[in-house]
């Protein structure tokens, strides 16, 4: 198993202070022989509908000396949840999360946000300090 991102129970507090339910930690995401665990596996009840919302989440600190190099691989994670999920558990939606001074820098330059809407990633904002959900983002 791979070892957990810096901020995974951070990011883990931050949704469970949201409503969500963290089901699985890692997500268990695994394609015949290609092991892929997601870093968290979350669902929250939807209102009086009783609906579940499920989502698998990947979680990226973007604090490494090459931001460029921690997207790309967290695009080919996203891509590669988004097929098994396909397979597997086509009611459950993949999330890219990262810290907001993430988002707020390395996220807003214009290639990125050129990447992001290319590939339809959708991102879950968190802040560090106050463990908590600040935006979901869908392109």
């Amino acid at each position: 198993m791979s070892r957990k991102d810096f901020y995974h129970s951070t990011l883990r507090k931050a949704l469970e202070n949201d409503g969500w339910l963290i089901t699985d930690d890692p997500l268990d995401l695994t394609i015949g022989e290609v092991e892929l665990l997601a870093d968290l596996g979350a669902e929250k009840l939807i209102g009086a509908q009783k609906d579940q919302t499920k989502i698998a989440v990947e979680l990226k600190s973007f604090i490494n000396q090459s931001p460029v190099s921690e997207f790309h691989k967290a695009l080919g994670q996203y891509e590669n949840y988004r097929l098994s999920l396909e397979e597997l558990d086509n009611t459950r939606t993949v999330w890219l999360a990262i810290p907001q001074e993430a988002w707020q820098g390395f996220f807003q330059r214009d290639f990125i946000q050129k990447v992001v809407q290319r590939f339809q990633i959708s991102i879950l904002v968190f802040d560090v300090q106050q463990e908590k959900i600040v935006s979901w983002i869908t392109p």
